[in-house]
This record gives C-alpha cells, structure tokens and sequence, in this order.
C-alpha cells in the first residue's frame, strides 16, 4: 500500500468498519450509524481497497471477519478510543496540565526555592515531564539565549543585551552567612570577620555569578578587610566542602545551612547586610503552558 492510500483513510472508515465487526450485519450496522446501506457497503468496499485486503467473507446468508478483519479489529478500537482522548488531550496541554518543562538552576537553589517549588507544582501538574539540570547562571543565559531550555533559577542581574528576549521574576532574597571549619570556632556563639580575617576565602568564579561575588567581597570591603583569596569553586556543595576541608571561609546564602556537612559551623553577620537574590528568567517568544503555569508560582 502507498503513502497516498494510507493518507486518504479515515476515522469515519474505520468507526464503520467496527459497527459492521460488532452488529456482523450491514443492515444493523447501518441503523446503528443512522445511514442506509449501500454508502455503508461503499464506504467498506473503498476501506478494503485502501488496505489492499478483504475485511469481511460475504454471502448470501451472513457475513464474518477475515483474518484481515480479525487482525484489524483490536487495532481499530485501540485507534478510535484514542482518537476520542484528542480532545481532552489538547484542552489539558493548551492548560498546562500536561506537557515537558526543561528548567535549569544554580546550586543555591536546590537548598532553598527549587523543592517547593517543585513540590507545588507537580501537586497540580502531575503529567508534566520535568527536566532538571543544575548550571551556573552564565551557562543557563546562554543556555536561554540558544533556547534550549524553557527556564532557569538564576542569580541576576540580566545582562542588558538580553533583557529585551528574557522575562525576569525576582523569587527569593535571603542574607548571607560565615561558613567556618568547625576547628576554628573555638566555642564561640558568636563571630565577626574581623574574627576570621586571617583565614583564606573560598569564593565563586566572579565571570559565573558577577553580582554574588561581588556583594561577598562588599562585605569584607564595608568593614575594612581585603580577603584573600585561597579557592575557587563553581558549586556551592564544593565551597562548603572546602570548608569542612579547613581550606578557608566561605560566605553563603542563609539557605545553605540546610547542608549539614560534617565540620562546618554557620555564623549569622549581623555587620554584614548583603543578601543575594534568586529569580526566574524564561524567553518572552517562549509561549508553552506549561511555562506559563510554573512561573505563575511566583507571580
């Protein structure tokens, strides 16, 4: 059978075949289908052409199935039901309420805003298929800018070259804290960085997270302290794992404290009051429901 022929078979052709297959009667069949007989019969004859075989062994006295008929049949129904589904199917991705969501976000977000987040969302969009991938903001910008993911959980500012094809949702901003080796502590409830001023930072790449870095070295600079730089690291888990190394001090969103690693102690900094912020960016030519749906969170 041809491509052409495949293309000209209907639902209607196969919604008559399965009344003939049930009612094994074409006078039957066509009642139940509120039509005369012969353009049932026709419409037959023009379905076993397209398929190239016989459906149905006539006679005089009755009718049965073929074995084309036989093998058919099951496929049929199977066809017809989920031709019934379209509709719903449609109404439900044009709601948002099924459909693929590829959304990226930095490490920071995974220990405040992402599992909520995630949470409510899959409370109300179960058929939705989630993608994740963790990125520092400059890899999800560009990610954005190639559009090969739909959102991400990023720390801003947006580049000003961008801000004409991104929409931007501000989510979270939280104060940041001291994270210290435990050994350095010495018992104390309470520190300043004047405390720590000797010991070396761990500090993000300033090109992956530019406003971050700079609110982090804005503490020390507000007190009168030039840090020194010991590490550097892209991932929030690997600075506090660094710390708990006793490579040196971190400074981290307050939510980073939910990661309890062994030999870390967290400070609040009543001294410092730079605080980092959280936010949505998507493309405003992305027009997915689904999309729609997860940044209307946040609205």
């Amino acid at each position: 059978m041809s491509l052409p022929e495949i293309r000209n078979l209907e639902l209607r052709q196969l919604r008559y075949f399965l009344a003939v297959a049930e009612e094994m009667h074409f006078g039957r069949a066509a009642a139940r289908l509120h039509m005369t007989q012969p353009p049932l019969s026709q419409a037959i004859q023009a379905l076993e052409a397209i398929l190239g075989a016989e459906l149905f062994i006539r006679n005089t006295r009755n009718i049965s199935l073929s074995s084309a008929g036989l093998a058919l049949l099951p496929e049929v129904r199977r066809l017809l039901l989920q031709a019934q589904g379209l509709p719903e199917l449609a109404q439900r991705a044009a709601n948002g309420a099924c459909g693929h969501l590829s959304l990226a976000f930095v490490s920071i977000a995974d220990y405040s805003i992402l599992p909520p987040a995630l949470r409510e969302f899959r409370l109300h969009h179960a058929d939705v298929q989630i993608e994740l991938r963790e990125a520092t903001s400059d890899v999800q910008l560009l990610a954005l800018e190639n559009a090969e993911i739909d959102a991400g959980f990023v720390i801003p500012p947006i580049p000003e070259k961008m801000q004409g094809l991104l929409n931007y949702q501000k989510v979270l901003s939280e104060p940041l804290i001291l994270a210290i080796p435990e050994n350095q502590v010495k018992g104390r409830r309470q520190l300043s960085l004047h405390d720590c001023a000797d010991l070396p930072l761990i500090l993000f790449p300033r090109k992956i997270a530019p406003a971050l870095h700079d609110a982090i070295l804005g503490c020390f600079h507000a007190v009168g302290l030039t840090p020194a730089i010991g590490q550097e690291a892209i991932q929030m888990q690997t600075i506090v794992g660094l710390v708990s190394a006793g490579m040196g001090i971190a400074l981290v969103p307050q939510s980073v404290s939910n990661l309890k690693r062994p030999g870390v102690l967290y400070f609040d900094l009543p001294e410092a009051s730079a605080t980092v912020e959280i936010g949505l960016a998507w493309r405003k030519d992305n027009h997915s429901a689904v999309l729609a749906a997860f940044a209307h969170l946040f609205t």
